[in-house]
């Protein structure tokens, strides 16, 4: 193991219990915020979490899913984003790399989403993503975008390399309930 955990009865060890509690927690809050605040479609949103996935590697990032798991993160049925529920050839499709199958807002969002994972430098300068991105986003989208990606990349990536996700074990996802 990179770090060591205390064992838990929870599906996901909590670092922040033994290690850097300010910044894990902070960390922890801006995570829920994103589930929890996001004005984008459920669908767009994990287009573009769920490609991050399979760039960070990270292995209870690529089996999360987020109409299904939010109840880990403390938000009940009916919050957080919302919209239809993508099935699990959409999550296959994406984790492949598979995006012909994506609306053009959501297989924008995983374009962005990798492109801000692989060549920020780039992406800032794109001016053909930036205009296909204005002609189906508005701004406020694009910013709740951007600042969703952000926290996956960083916190996906953490919890890969730290193999906190080689000690989780999510459990089977809720049922939709509409």
């Amino acid at each position: 193991m990179r770090v060591a955990f205390d064992d838990q009865a929870g599906p996901m060890p909590n670092l922040a219990e033994r290690y850097a509690p300010e910044l894990l927690g902070a960390a922890g809050a801006f995570s829920v915020a994103t589930y929890r605040h996001s004005i984008l479609p459920m669908r767009v949103f994990e287009a573009a979490r769920i490609a991050i996935a399979a760039i960070n590697g990270c292995t209870v990032c690529k089996a999360f899913r987020t109409g299904g798991h939010s109840f880990l993160l403390g938000i009940g049925e009916g919050e957080g984003v919302r919209g239809s529920r993508p099935d699990e050839a959409f999550y296959a499709a994406v984790l492949a790399g598979d995006l012909d199958g994506l609306d053009e807002q959501e297989r924008l969002a995983a374009e962005y989403a990798r492109a801000m994972s692989l060549d920020p430098q780039g992406l800032a300068d794109d001016e053909t993503m930036w205009s296909q991105m204005k002609a189906v986003f508005s701004d406020e989208e694009i910013v709740d975008l951007t600042y969703c990606c952000a926290g996956w990349i960083g916190f996906g990536r953490a919890t890969h390399v730290l193999g906190v996700d080689a000690a989780c074990s999510l459990p089977e996802p809720a049922a939709a309930t509409a």
